[in-house]
């Protein structure tokens, strides 16, 4: 009988997404990684195997219900037990109120909020019989408060918040961890290199986010004892303000 655990990370990018699989790998868990376009996963997949870790790699359209469904049973029956599932898709869009069209809208909420959903139903679905498990949703500045230009964003962040808080109360009684760390700050990425120049000069000073520490937050909640589980924390840089 394989003893291999899984852990589900849904939106797994090069950079927060990518750092968490990889330090769960480090940690013993088949990294079970997710994006719509399977392709794009190869590299993290490489990464992982040189490092000695264990990874699989899916297509899968989060916003969903058969494909999700699918995924979970999927890891279920060749993997393992789901054992952590991490939320970390971004859908970070600024629009002006009067510009933003239904569509945009309604694509913001279904990849940040919807999603969230789909995914932590399964992820709880497979997880109650056991009486374990983690399940971490990534929020972010636009959970707590909106923005200029952030109103899709916003609201979707929102609903996440909610419903991360509303599977905690229900969950934890059924000995399933549900915690939302909220990203406050840029993150050294590609994105915030090319857009942002000025901001991506403060890694320099520990002024932005590493996702390598992100994601050892990330794997310290999942260790918690749970006389003493986190919800929700803040991770920032000193410098944020806030």
């Amino acid at each position: 009988m394989s003893d291999r655990k899984a852990a589900i990370i849904i939106g797994a990018g090069d950079a927060t997404g990518g750092a968490v699989a990889r330090r769960f790998a480090r940690g013993g868990y088949v990294a079970c990684v997710t994006r719509r376009n399977a392709e794009k996963l190869d590299p993290l997949l490489a990464e992982i195997a040189a490092e000695g870790g264990e990874a699989r790699g899916f297509g899968s359209d989060a916003r969903d219900e058969a494909q999700v469904i699918d995924l979970f049973s999927t890891v279920e029956r060749e993997v393992g037990p789901v054992e952590v599932l991490v939320f970390n898709i971004g859908a970070n869009v600024n629009f002006p109120i009067t510009e933003m069209t239904e569509r945009v809208y309604r694509k913001v909420w279904e990849m940040a909020a919807f999603a969230g959903f789909l995914t932590g139903r399964e992820a709880a679905r497979v997880m109650t019989p056991r009486g374990r498990g983690t399940i971490i949703f990534t929020g972010a500045t636009a959970s707590l408060r909106g923005g200029p230009g952030f109103a899709a964003f916003a609201g979707a962040k929102f609903a996440l918040r909610a419903l991360a808080q509303s599977m905690a109360r229900e969950l934890g009684p059924k000995g399933i961890h549900v915690a939302h760390p909220i990203i406050d700050g840029a993150i050294d990425t590609a994105f915030i290199r090319d857009n942002f120049p000025s901001r991506y000069a403060l890694k320099d000073q520990d002024g932005i986010l590493n996702p390598e520490h992100i994601a050892e937050a990330y794997w310290q909640i999942h260790v918690q004892l749970r006389d003493a589980w986190t919800h929700e924390l803040d991770l920032r840089p000193w410098m944020e303000t806030f």
